[in-house]
């Protein structure tokens, strides 16, 4: 019976180890097919993995005019467009300050080297430059602010010269204004608003952009006095002689101080300083002196100045931001095309803030002259 008991004890031992023996070939079969399933499903996942990647963001870049980013007026109004393509667009925003004009084509050059997409130039100052940037690198896309190309008329010889480009550039818009429409209303509203019989204008450098404000403005208190059987007089500005009052410069506050007192005491109580922050200095005066009113520019001085709102009677509004804003929504859309923008009272690009103090008579005569500068029917320049 021992015996038995041994040889059965025996047994069971061996078959344990046979078992035990077995168990990883199993395993590693069971691991090999679960390999087998999941491969697929790794290989479909590195196929996927690039449709992952974030698409490359579009760069803008602003070269300001000479002013700053902060002048509450030319260069802040067009950035404010570029901060509103960063806050809804998602593109990257950047500006480059230009305190000489010898900064200008330095400051684009810096763009063009940064792969900038949208290279935003901001003045008449810029028109040379940026035609020459653009020329030389076809791929790389601009908008310019008051420019557009060509501007030499066709004449070759010139290229380079005294002007931009004898053709129009194909990865060059630009972005103009028929600013004399809204600078024609405010001439009216000035006329319609003067205690004194006198308004007056003037501007920083004497460049088409500035002058188109002063033309438009005369116009309308032109109009005005033709309408209402009145004889308000324009001081710092004729387009019959054309030539006016010029600081020849965008940023003496003591200029604008100096100039608004000198229209004072010639009998003026309203004045359009058309000088970017020059006109800050002007709006100074008003308000310490209690002697004048201002008019504003490119944007509306009561949001972006409203330390002076008490002395501002409007704003003429150049709406740069806007006109910004869609050429680098045609950028991040693809459809980016050269040419030239025209903002104007009909499709909003230009227009006034509201007349503080206006009679419901000055408003509806108002009204009836920005429908007829929409029709046609009045001539603004």
């Amino acid at each position: 019976m021992k015996k038995l008991y041994f040889v059965m004890v025996a047994l069971i031992i061996a078959s344990m180890i046979l078992a035990a023996c077995g168990a990883p070939a199993a395993t590693e079969e069971a691991m090999t097919e679960e390999a087998m399933t999941e491969a697929p499903a790794t290989e479909a996942a590195a196929t996927e993995a690039p449709a992952t990647e974030a698409a490359a963001v579009v760069k803008v870049g602003q070269v300001t005019d000479l002013g700053g980013i902060d002048d509450k007026s030319f260069n802040a109004t067009a950035y404010a467009g570029v901060e509103k393509a960063v806050a809804e667009l998602g593109v990257e925003g950047k500006y480059l300050e230009s305190t000489q004009q010898a900064d200008y084509a330095k400051n684009v050059q810096q763009f063009v080297d940064e792969d900038t997409n949208l290279i935003i130039t901001v003045g008449f100052l810029l028109g040379v430059d940026t035609a020459t940037a653009a020329k030389a690198n076809p791929d790389t896309h601009f908008a310019i602010v008051d420019y557009s190309y060509p501007d030499c008329f066709g004449d070759p010889a010139e290229e380079g010269k005294s002007c931009g480009s004898a053709s129009e550039l194909p990865n060059v818009l630009g972005l103009t204004f028929a600013i004399d429409q809204a600078g024609f209303l405010a001439g009216y509203a000035a006329a319609g608003s003067t205690q004194t019989g006198k308004v007056a204008t003037f501007g920083g450098i004497n460049i088409p952009p500035v002058v188109s404000f002063m033309i438009g403005y005369e116009k309308g208190v032109q109009y005005y006095n033709e309408q209402n059987g009145t004889a308000v007089e324009v001081l710092g500005w004729s387009t019959e002689a054309n030539d006016g009052s010029f600081t020849g410069n965008f940023d003496s506050l003591d200029d604008g101080r100096s100039f608004a007192e000198s229209f004072v005491q010639e009998g003026a109580d309203i004045i359009l300083p058309v000088a970017g922050p020059v006109g800050l200095g002007s709006a100074a005066y008003c308000q310490e002196s209690g002697a004048c009113k201002i008019i504003g520019v490119d944007t509306d001085w009561t949001v972006s100045s409203p330390e002076y709102t008490d002395i501002i009677l409007t704003s003429i509004l150049k709406n740069m931001n806007v006109a910004v804003f869609d050429a680098i929504q045609a950028e991040v859309d693809g459809t980016f095309a050269g040419g030239m923008y025209v903002g104007t009272v009909e499709n909003g690009g230009v227009g006034i803030s509201d007349v503080a103090g206006a009679s419901d008579e000055l408003k509806a005569q108002l009204d009836a002259v920005k429908q007829g500068i929409i029709d046609g029917s009045i001539a603004t320049k």
